[in-house]
């Protein structure tokens, strides 16, 4: 839809140049808060409470983050579209979360790869803003704090006493979630190798 106006000191077409960067972000980040929402009533096994409830605090967060930009998106002259087949046309095969029912460490594990590609693509925002307009730029420079505050919590979970953590190297969510739930048995993992060792 044609921008029929701009905020103050700023044309439509630099507007609707914006708007557009920021539909791709809104889109992201409701997918975001779908995805966490999927994981809080879909994540089972040990420490499931903590993590059911830890996906609740970050939901309602995330969802204050697509208020904003959304509404950044009216201010700016454009439409927000926050649709279901308007978030789907925007989303890659990449972007489908991978797990259904699933044990807390593989859930964080896809989760990881998830909070990577969302937190990488607000930086690649903010680049492209800082010519454009100081304001989304400043709004999206808050919200990737935010979100990287949320996914330490997440990595915190995958990370040993040393730093490292159980989905490095790993590229796919499911990569990731297979490494984060063999990191969290490693002793039955042990076990199993051993055996199948005097089998053969």
């Amino acid at each position: 839809m044609e921008h029929r106006y701009a905020p103050s000191g700023m044309d439509t077409g630099q507007a609707e140049k914006i708007a557009a960067i920021l539909q791709e972000r809104l889109a992201s980040l409701i997918d975001l808060s779908l995805t966490l929402k999927h994981i809080h009533w879909n994540v089972i096994g040990s420490g499931f409470m903590a993590v059911h409830e830890m996906m609740d605090t970050q939901t309602d967060a995330v969802r204050d983050m697509v208020d904003d930009v959304a509404e950044r998106i009216s201010t700016l002259g454009g439409v927000a579209g926050g649709l279901a087949t308007q978030v789907a046309d925007m989303r890659s095969a990449d972007d489908e979360y991978a797990l259904g029912r699933a044990p807390v460490m593989a859930h964080l594990g896809a989760l990881d790869k998830v909070y990577e590609r969302i937190g990488s693509g607000h930086r690649e925002s903010i680049e492209q803003l800082s010519s454009l307009d100081p304001i989304s730029e400043d709004m999206l420079i808050s919200q990737t704090a935010q979100l990287e505050m949320h996914h330490w919590f997440v990595r915190a979970h995958l990370s040993d006493t040393d730093g490292r953590l159980a989905t490095q190297g790993t590229v796919t969510q499911l990569d990731a979630a297979t490494a984060a739930a063999h990191a969290l048995q490693p002793a039955a993992v042990s076990e199993e190798t051993g055996d199948e060792a005097e089998d053969s």
